[in-house]
């Protein structure tokens, strides 16, 4: 009987298009009749580089990596690391690698990808020079920066920026280097350059732009400075060129296949190079169009062309792509889609700028109002809507699709604006009726994989989901969140497993929930916890599961896994004796110290063993805890009013103070901030708080739905010239009304902007009890306030609950050392030393 024959597949190169096509094969069942053999120069599996800067922020190889356990054994796939091609020979269909194993092919796919390019500038090659590409050069990067204090970054584009924002976190005085007259010129137009350019100087980032490097000059083999083009010297210490990429096509040249004039390998429709046995996929292609695309979404399509060319199936081929990004650089969010410099003849701009916010909008249209591209820096968060409208008219004029909540009545589009065939997902160019046809986000990944690329689109795709569309929280449960209020509410349900199984969908019952659900859950338990008459202790039993990040230790978690500290002062009213107990605690604990734009002093680098030390200092004094962990009240913030200042009408720090002890604790779905002026100057700011207050000769004018942070907007007058007692049963009953209605994480700004007919409906509701509630709202807020305890007083009390505040449970005495600090300014900050070899050498054994 005869064997039939096995052809085989060799793969050179295993990075993020190599590994999607891979993916690609095991999905058309390629891998089950063919050897697939895959030559990889790195010595770890296919990661995610579009995220490799978040290798700084603590995420881990094993993280990064974009191969699934068991991915490579279950489909046969033989991975060989570290061991790059090094020749191939056409003629005997055969691969060499550098360890000098030969493999020969049936069928072979270059995957190389690009390198980074150096500019050949004198001293390009000194000691203290490095590339930004992979996670050895991030390594290499952190090891040399240890002990120095300047760097420089040559490149102002994604990668430059990216390399900057790492050069930053490790400590250094960052410059960024660009010779274009502008930050990002491929992305962004000039007024999108511009804002991004006041929001990174912000950041206390050095930029240079329309400038070159002429010369790494050194001392020692050394970096020491730069030349630039003008003549001007740049002392620095270390120099990363990012300055853009080549197509790694050398593999290529060297055995004599075509390649473009300016690189690349060139390739047909179905990625098949001038050897029909050769392909060539991602960005050292030269694809049919004359384009070498250096992006993921491009080279996932090449990806899946091949794959699908290779098992012989119908393909339409890869003739192009969309070149639209979303990325966020240094934390600010940056887009461009379709024609975003406005390059068709007699196209328009539509523009929204905002200097002081560091947003700018602009969005290119043709004369008939048909969408063509755009540009957003600052604030991205329609991209995912807008990118799909590019070639049509969008269902609104697009003055109204720039400008932000509480301007000129801005249009909120939804997915009914998007046509089935609109694509979602570029990344795996998945639509929505796709995205349609699933009814979790998990369910999405997992069956389309929409979402699992750079993730622009997830929030789009959690829109169009059924339980975005009013058919419930979660995949867990079919009801929204303010049903479940009432749920709980009503039937008395005092746990979030009993509301599970009597309420969930049937495939989540006896589960245990998920991210959304059970925080949210938690949320709600909470602030029913006194009408219910059960303990409102998040951290007892099962409420402890429940609760965000934050909320497990009663501390905000800072970015090197350090916590914060924050007592609460009301109205910004502090004696001098417990500022004393407050400086007193952060010198011996030594704490950064930092006064708040909330009017209370934030401590910063406790670890989480030290936490109740901190606190049982503070109580003592008297200090109760700020909730600046939680989804509840914050601060009310106040001016000194008629009592010192000559303008003043009333006595705003008093009523600062009542209304924040009256309000202290209560859990909302998202965090409250207040304010309360004294005058109609208006010096603490009460029209850009959730609830805001401001004295008149009168009484009080009560402000409700403002928001003063990424999307301000200000708050809207619902009542003037209160009593004291008026004002206090006002916000009562709004504050209920909008804990008992909104959303998860729904700001009051958001939530009163949804609120079907908008403020004069809350007037109604709240001023005029339209609905009968008022009653109901003001029993369930003196509930609150009748049952309020501190948590951390109630903390200290119990060594129950003082067990869960060590760094590891099975070393209960130890510090975790891996959080540590370095000086600066006569305080301290986070020394974000997070990787190590050791770290990475048992990574890599896989």
């Amino acid at each position: 009987m005869t064997t039939p024959y096995t052809p085989t597949i060799v793969l050179v190169g295993h990075g993020m298009v190599g590994q999607r096509f891979l993916e690609a094969l095991a999905d058309r069942g390629v891998t089950a009749r063919a050897r697939v053999v895959v030559l990889c120069e790195e010595p770890r599996p296919a990661y995610d580089r579009v995220q490799l800067t978040s290798y700084f922020s603590g995420r881990t190889p094993d993280d990064l990596s974009l191969v699934q356990d068991g991915f490579l054994h279950k489909h046969g796939i033989e991975l060989h690391t570290d061991d790059p091609a090094v020749a191939v020979d056409r003629a005997a269909r055969t691969v060499t690698a550098r360890s000098g194993r030969v493999f020969g092919y049936d069928t072979l796919v270059l995957a190389t990808g690009s390198y980074p390019f150096v500019p050949p500038v004198p001293g390009k090659d000194a000691h203290g020079c490095f590339v930004y590409r992979t996670i050895e050069d991030l390594l290499a990067i952190e090891e040399y920066a240890k002990g120095r204090t300047t760097g420089a970054v040559v490149g102002g584009g994604l990668l430059g920026l990216e390399a900057a924002g790492a050069l930053k976190g490790l400590g250094l005085d960052t410059h960024i280097v660009e010779f274009a007259p502008r930050l990002m010129p491929v992305q962004v137009d000039e007024g999108g350059g511009a804002a991004l350019l006041r929001t990174i100087e912000q950041m206390g980032l050095t930029v240079h732009t329309g400038t070159g490097t002429q010369e790494i000059l050194t001392e020692d083999g050394a970096v020491r400075a730069m030349r630039l083009s003008d003549g001007s010297e740049l002392a620095t210490e270390m120099v990363v060129f990012s300055a853009g990429v080549r197509p790694r096509d050398q593999l290529a040249r060297d055995c004599g296949l075509d390649v473009g004039e300016r690189g690349g390998i060139a390739v047909d429709e179905l990625c098949r190079t001038s050897d029909p046995a050769v392909f060539a996929i991602g960005e050292c292609a030269l694809a049919s169009d004359g384009r070498v695309y250096g992006l993921v979404a491009p080279g996932y399509e090449m990806a899946q062309t091949a794959a699908a060319a290779i098992a012989e199936e119908a393909v339409d081929g890869f003739t192009g792509a969309d070149l639209s990004t979303k990325l966020k650089l240094l934390g600010v969010d940056v887009a461009s889609f379709g024609d975003a410099h406005g390059a068709a003849e007699g196209s328009l701009d539509v523009v929204y700028s905002d200097s002081r916010s560091g947003i700018y909008k602009k969005l290119v249209v043709d004369g008939e109002g048909v969408l063509l591209g755009g540009v957003l820096v600052g604030d991205a968060d329609s991209y995912g809507m807008l990118r799909p409208l590019t070639g049509s008219r969008p269902p609104v004029p697009p003055e109204q699709l720039v400008l932000p909540a509480g301007v000129g009545a801005p249009a909120a589009l939804g997915p009914s604006a998007l046509p089935d065939d609109a694509v979602i997902c570029s990344c795996h160019n998945v639509t929505k009726h796709t995205i349609g046809q699933c009814a979790t986000l998990s369910e999405v990944k997992k069956c389309t994989k929409a979402g699992t690329g750079c993730g622009s689109c997830v929030k789009v795709i959690e829109k169009l989901l059924p339980a975005a569309a009013g058919k419930g929280l979660c995949g867990c449960f079919s009801y929204t969140r303010s049903e479940l209020y009432e749920i709980a509410r009503t039937l008395r349900v005092t746990s979030f497993a009993a509301l599970l199984d009597s309420h969930g969908r049937e495939e989540a019952k006896g589960g245990e929930g998920c991210e959304v659900c059970k925080p949210t859950v938690g949320s709600i338990l909470a602030s029913l916890a006194p009408t219910l008459g059960v303990g409102g202790y998040i951290l007892d039993g099962e409420q402890a599961a429940l609760q965000d990040t934050n909320d497990h230790f009663l501390a905000n978690l800072q970015r090197n896994g350090s916590y914060s500290v924050v007592p609460r002062i009301p109205g910004g009213e502090i004696t001098p004796e417990k500022l004393i107990v407050i400086g007193e605690v952060a010198r011996d604990f030594g704490l950064y110290t930092k006064i708040t734009g909330g009017q209370r002093i934030d401590l910063f680098g406790a670890r989480v063993d030290q936490l109740p030390s901190i606190w049982t200092r503070l109580v003592d004094a008297g200090f109760e805890s700020g909730h600046a962990y939680g989804k509840a009240l914050r601060t009310v913030k106040s001016c000194v009013g008629q009592t010192w200042c000559r303008y003043g009408v009333q006595d705003s720090v008093r009523m600062a103070i009542q209304l924040e002890l009256r309000y202290r604790g209560l859990r909302a779905p998202h965090k409250l901030k207040s304010a309360v002026s004294g005058c109609a100057r208006e010096c603490a700011e009460a029209q850009s708080k959730d609830f805001g207050v401001i004295a008149t000769a009168s009484g009080w004018n009560l402000y409700v739905g403002g928001n003063g942070g990424a999307t301000p907007r200000h708050a809207d007058l619902l009542a003037q010239d209160l009593s004291d007692a008026e004002l206090v049963r006002l916000i009562d009953r709004f504050l209920m009304f909008y804990i008992r209605t909104a959303d998860r994480l729904e700001r009051t700004s958001t939530w009163l902007e949804r609120l079907e007919g908008g403020l004069d409906h809350l007037r109604d509701v709240v001023v005029h009890d339209s609905l009968g509630l008022c009653e109901e709202l003001e029993a369930l807020m003196a509930a609150h306030v009748a049952d309020y305890k501190d948590e951390w007083a109630e903390t200290l009390d119990d060594p129950d609950r003082l067990r869960r505040f060590v760094s590891f449970v099975n070393a209960p005495e130890t510090p975790d050392p891996s959080v540590r600090f370095v000086p600066e300014r006569d305080q301290i900050k986070p020394d974000l030393e997070i990787l190590t070899i050791g770290t990475l050498e048992g990574a890599t054994s896989r």
